[in-house]
């Protein structure tokens, strides 16, 4: 595989975490943000354990970072040229293969191999599995991002 340096890509153009019984730190004055810890849905179990707290639908072959930002390049164009995304990603060609296996595998990706005149290209282009994970993921994140903002208050 190798990347095409000399032609135009095919695209145009850690967070703490807090633990169940964690108090959250405050800054000084502030009073620490309140937690629901009394409302336990029926039977008693904390909301979390129910499977109800976003970070329980995050994808773990999607989440991952270089695999995530492979599947938005994708998603936002009808291929993504290998080259351009192991420059995109900062990533070696062996990690970029890498990854694409995971994700062809996954049936997130398909792989095309070709040429553009008589230099050996390969295309990117993200299924509709693949599309449906990255939904899946980015709405996870968002609502994750809306009760961050909901909890850190103004």
């Amino acid at each position: 595989m190798t990347g095409a340096r000399d032609a135009p890509p095919t695209v145009a153009g850690d967070a703490p975490s807090t633990v169940a019984g964690d108090a959250p730190s405050t800054v000084a004055g502030d009073a620490p943000p309140t937690v629901a810890v009394n409302a336990l849905p029926a039977g008693g179990a904390p909301a979390v354990a129910a499977g109800r707290h976003p970070t329980n639908t995050l994808n773990e072959t999607v989440h991952q970072r270089h695999r995530l930002g492979i599947l938005t390049i994708a998603a936002e164009a009808k291929r993504a040229e290998f080259g351009y995304l192991r420059e995109a990603l900062g990533l070696t060609a062996g990690n970029l293969s890498r990854h694409l296996t995971v994700l062809e595998e996954a049936g997130m990706i398909t792989v095309e191999k070709g040429y553009a005149g008589r230099r050996p290209r390969t295309w990117v282009r993200i299924t509709g599995h693949g599309r449906e994970a990255l939904a899946a993921e980015l709405s996870a994140l968002t609502e994750l991002v809306r009760r961050h903002h909901e909890t850190s208050g103004p």
